[in-house]
């Protein structure tokens, strides 16, 4: 029988405080998840257009501040280079993309937004404005207040997941 520790330990459950916050975290994860989802799948039906995968809509809208090496990219979207560097391939592929020099080290090449990359990200981002505002407008004022109300907190919880590193559990 193999003594080898699981990959995902089990969630530590030590008071009612705990439990709660566990469970809080599992409603917000799957609200989230569905919120996602229904969103890209009413901008597919809504916007046949609009096929770029996630992961490459969040390299252009990471790209759309400043030009950076294939390894910024990968640390800013916490992706293995290699991963990045597919990514980058599809948008060279696709013009939405291009390699300038490196101004700082010739032996490599910044990635930087096209132009058409740049409408794309543009449309791509009203798309999903439009649809997020029809979406609010069907629901009743105190539901949209609701909504609106917890984007601050949505704010701080985002910078917290983004600023802090996963948490060592192997200890």
């Amino acid at each position: 029988m193999s003594s080898q520790p699981s990959a995902v330990p089990p969630a530590r459950t030590d008071s009612p405080e705990s439990e709660r916050t566990l469970e809080q975290a599992q409603q917000l994860t799957d609200v989230i998840t569905r919120l996602r989802r229904a969103l890209r799948s009413s901008i597919r039906t809504d916007y046949p257009w609009e096929s770029l995968p996630m992961a490459q809509v969040e390299l252009l809208q990471t790209l759309a501040a400043a030009p950076l090496r294939v390894g910024e990219l990968a640390t800013r979207q916490r992706l293995a280079p290699n991963t990045v560097s597919g990514l980058v391939g599809k948008l060279l592929d696709a013009g939405f993309v291009d390699r300038q020099p490196d101004p700082g080290d010739r032996r490599t090449a910044r990635i930087a937004l096209t132009e058409a990359g740049r409408r794309q990200l543009n449309d791509w981002q009203q798309a999903h404005e439009r649809r997020l505002a029809d979406a609010l407008r069907g629901l009743g004022e105190a539901d949209c207040q609701a909504v609106m109300n917890a984007l601050p907190g949505l704010e701080l919880l985002a910078r917290a997941l983004s600023t802090t590193p996963p948490e060592d559990r192997s200890h």
